[in-house]
């Protein structure tokens, strides 16, 4: 247990599960989608679907959807400030079976019509854990370095990333599959220990079948 885990993160609002953890589930999906989002859908289950309103859930998974950090002053505006934006967003509640009670299920959609969806639980102290990523299964804790690749699944991918992963002297901590159907698009989930150079990603990007390669950093 560290600090953190004790103190709980620098954050607007009442609740480091009902709104620090908030912002970062709907900041760790605009970061997924990778361009500027024009529609929000957000499914609220359990705890964040009876409270949302009273501890400012909403205002939060809003703000992370817009790029706002979890200290952000703005976070008590984030739906006049997405409605200024042109952000449209749509809040529904239900229940979502074996999820844990803070869980947030997001549908992003941009201007070209690109979507991504995100099913993100806030776990205590502002910390969260990404089990879904457009419907495929993935473990992403925010807390190490960690690498979220989609691709087609075909023989030599895996081997192909992380080769260059060990060519950049990086240690994989953790490593996850997920594939929707064999030779469909799958999901890496891949966690980092140690330093390395930014061009890690640009050069998993350049590989054959290669989707999309989000860096994402602690948060």
């Amino acid at each position: 247990m560290n600090a953190f885990d004790i103190l709980g993160p620098v954050m607007i609002g009442p609740s480091s599960s009902h709104t620090a953890g908030a912002v970062r589930i709907g900041r760790i999906t605009r970061m997924f989608l990778g361009s500027e989002p024009v529609k929000a859908d957000i499914l609220l289950h359990g705890s964040f679907a009876k409270t949302y309103k009273g501890h400012g859930t909403d205002k939060a998974l809003i703000a992370g959807i817009m790029g706002m950090n979890t200290d952000d002053s703005r976070i008590r505006r984030a739906p006049e400030l997405a409605e200024q934006a042109g952000l449209e967003i749509v809040i529904h509640t239900g229940e979502i079976d074996g999820a844990h009670p803070n869980t947030a299920c997001i549908t992003l959609t941009d201007a070209a019509g690109k979507t991504v969806s995100l099913m993100g639980s806030s776990i205590g102290g502002g910390n969260i854990l990404v089990t879904k990523l457009n419907g495929m299964e993935v473990y992403v804790t925010g807390q190490k370095a960690t690498l979220i690749v989609l691709h087609q699944d075909v023989p030599g991918i895996i081997a192909a990333v992380t080769e260059i992963a060990a060519e950049a002297g990086v240690n994989i901590c953790n490593f996850r599959l997920s594939r929707q159907q064999r030779g469909g698009e799958a999901v890496m989930t891949i966690e980092m220990d140690g330093e390395f150079q930014e061009d890690l990603n640009e050069k998993i990007k350049q590989l054959p079948n290669i989707y999309s390669s989000i860096l994402v950093k602690p948060i």
